[in-house]
């Protein structure tokens, strides 16, 4: 169902497999700012967090984790992961993503969940994808909603957040039948 090779290249990004040898250059952008991973669940502006959360990545065989980079600076700009891939179910979820403080704001994200999205609807046949985020996420709640995914509902105590915090955790999904219109409001086409 999932190319764990898949490479997607646009005009303006290169999203490609996570390396191990993203890792220095990824510290650059998640050290800028300690408070951005108050909502992750790995804080990634300490270099030993980052290196476990990017091995994870590597060597997970069941999540695609994937970065993303900036052709015009041919600069990393984040990360963003398919994972929790169902085939019986023809479901599968984008996550794990951040995108570095100085390319926040600019479209990069909701263009990476466009191009995601298209591969698993058109590609991978699914039926359904999810997202999800703390319930505090605000931001992301609010991109979330503007790109038209549907808000499912909040599963409580969910997970165990950095600074020994337990969040609320907020699904958001869009099924196949929905894909069309959605492609079709972001200009995604």
């Amino acid at each position: 169902m999932i190319d764990f090779s898949k490479e997607f290249k646009t005009d303006a990004l290169f999203i490609r497999p996570l390396r191990l040898e993203d890792t220095d250059e990824m510290f650059q952008l998640t050290s800028i700012d300690p408070d951005m991973w108050i909502y992750f669940t790995s804080d990634l502006s300490k270099k030993e967090d980052l290196n476990k959360w990017i091995n994870s990545g590597v060597n997970d065989s069941s999540r695609l984790a994937l970065t993303i980079v900036d052709l015009e600076k041919n600069k990393i700009i984040g990360s963003t992961s398919i994972g929790n891939i169902s085939i019986r179910d023809k479901r599968a979820e984008i996550g794990w993503t951040w995108i570095a403080k100085p390319y926040q704001g600019k479209g990069y994200n909701g263009r990476v969940k466009g191009y995601l999205l298209e591969y698993l609807f058109e590609e991978c046949h699914v039926e359904r994808v999810e997202l999800k985020t703390d319930v505090l996420n605000t931001p992301a709640r609010k991109a979330m909603l503007k790109i038209g995914l549907v808000e499912e509902g909040i599963l409580r105590n969910h997970t165990q957040m950095i600074r020994n915090r337990r969040r609320d955790t907020i699904f958001y999904s869009v099924l196949k039948e929905e894909w069309p219109e959605m492609k079709s409001k972001n200009n995604w086409i």
